[in-house]
């Protein structure tokens, strides 16, 4: 059912991103980016978590096709590399740390995760267009491609009985689903002058429609899909503009 509901969500998008019905603009614009991201996994069976950092960065391009009223919209594409993954929240009973008896020390686990990520957004704004600011919002599907990842621990063997939750098959298990879909939606601000390049940071949430384990009956997880929170700066220079003197 999610993967019918992506598909129609992405056909639904194209048509939006298509459509043409205002002033004319042929605007292309093409930069880096780089970020950070706050990310979790939603396991089901839970695992306690808590939010983990990491970083970001790529490339955007951007083609903006008209102005429609006040909306100015635009078709933004990015191939990113990042970061992500899960950092559990290991606790007993009473919410206190766990001490491993083997180490004597607090029970520490969290995986970084490796992905090329290429999120394709509808993209409208309201404000300038050449000559100073403009707020936007932004939607659209993304796509997810596993590279690799690293499992940071503190201990060999994990006290699961001193553990409130007894959940720990997802420490040893490798990632099976090497690629990951979702939809991703966010704001921002841009700042505009002829003679600098586009400077935009954005604030977005990803909601992962797949799975990094395998979710049938016969599996652990019936769930395990990525939740993440992005703070995005990109850097992007005009490559073709609309010859028009009342763009502002």
């Amino acid at each position: 059912m999610k993967r019918y509901i992506f598909l129609l969500l992405c056909a639904t998008f194209f048509m939006v991103a298509n459509a043409q019905v205002g002033e004319h603009r042929n605007d292309f614009a093409l930069g880096v980016n780089g970020g950070m991201i706050l990310s979790d996994v939603g396991f089901n069976p839970t695992v306690p978590q808590s939010m983990k950092m990491g970083y970001t960065f790529g490339a955007t391009m951007r083609y903006t096709s008209e102005k429609y009223f006040t909306a100015i919209c635009a078709l933004q594409g990015e191939i990113n590399f990042a970061q992500i993954g899960w950092k559990e929240d290991i606790k007993d009973l009473q919410d206190n740390a766990v001490i491993n008896p083997e180490t004597g020390v607090a029970e520490e686990y969290s995986r970084t995760m490796s992905y090329v990520q290429v999120p394709i957004f509808a993209r409208m704004g309201w404000g300038r267009e050449r000559k100073g600011g403009q707020f936007y919002i932004m939607a659209g599907p993304q796509f997810g491609l596993y590279l690799s990842d690293k499992i940071e621990k503190n201990y060999d063997t994990p006290y699961k009985e001193g553990r409130a939750s007894q959940v720990i098959e997802q420490e040893t298990m490798d990632v099976e689903k090497k690629f990951d879909y979702g939809i991703a939606g966010g704001l921002g601000f841009e700042y505009s002058h002829t003679k600098m390049p586009h400077l935009a940071i954005d604030v977005r949430y990803y909601y992962g429609l797949g799975n990094i384990y395998g979710s049938s009956k016969r599996d652990f997880f019936a769930k395990s899909n990525f939740g993440n929170i992005v703070v995005r700066v990109h850097c992007l220079f005009d490559l073709i503009k609309t010859k028009n003197e009342k763009i502002r």
